[in-house]
């Protein structure tokens, strides 16, 4: 069992900055692939950023070249740096933790861009 905590959401302007950092119990962070998804009002999930445990990264299309994903296996902690941020980019944002077929995630945190 993983327990994945996010923080850092919050109301930003938009052409803004936001960090979200992912916080996972348990002493197996390093071999979970990692990921943030987000959900907006009514839209379906969808991933934003991934990062497998080589440290491999990939994002939506959308997102390229403005938000960064990384990961600290020292402190269990997945971030996700978010920069030039778009209206558009408001949705609740979900940590998401995979080994296998296991999946794990995180409560979500809001992430409000003003226009």
């Amino acid at each position: 069992q993983v327990q994945l905590v996010e923080s850092g959401g919050g109301l930003v302007q938009a052409g803004g900055s936001l960090g979200l950092s992912c916080s996972a119990s348990g002493s197996m962070f390093r071999i979970y692939d990692m990921g943030w998804y987000r959900q907006a009002p009514g839209k379906e999930r969808e991933l934003v950023a991934a990062i497998a445990s080589g440290g491999s990264t990939d994002y939506a299309d959308s997102v390229k070249g403005r938000f960064t994903i990384s990961r600290d296996n020292a402190k269990n902690t997945v971030y996700l740096q978010m920069n030039s941020l778009k209206p558009e980019d408001t949705a609740v944002y979900y940590c998401n933790a995979k080994l296998n077929f296991l999946v794990y995630w995180g409560q979500g945190t809001q992430v409000t861009v003003a226009s």
